[in-house]
């Protein structure tokens, strides 16, 4: 069975993108080593998604290529 890393230590930041309006937003922790853990800023005590780093970078790559990407107007 896997284990629950710690997270207590974890040094939690909101999306660039986030705005102060009391909205909802994910926050990650991007200090421990081979994790990024992902949870819901408006219920940080909550669930926490664990990513392997790897998977978590490759997710973000996607992204950014998606945001250049040149799409047609509908």
């Amino acid at each position: 069975m896997p284990t629950t890393p710690d997270l207590s230590t974890a040094v939690w930041r909101k999306s660039s993108y986030s705005n102060n309006d009391g909205g909802g937003c994910v926050e990650i922790a991007d200090d421990l080593p081979g994790i990024v853990p992902v949870r819901d800023s408006k219920d940080p005590d909550g669930p926490v998604l664990i990513f392997p780093t790897h998977c978590w970078s490759a997710f973000i790559s996607s992204l950014t290529a998606a945001a250049t990407e040149v799409r047609p107007a509908p």
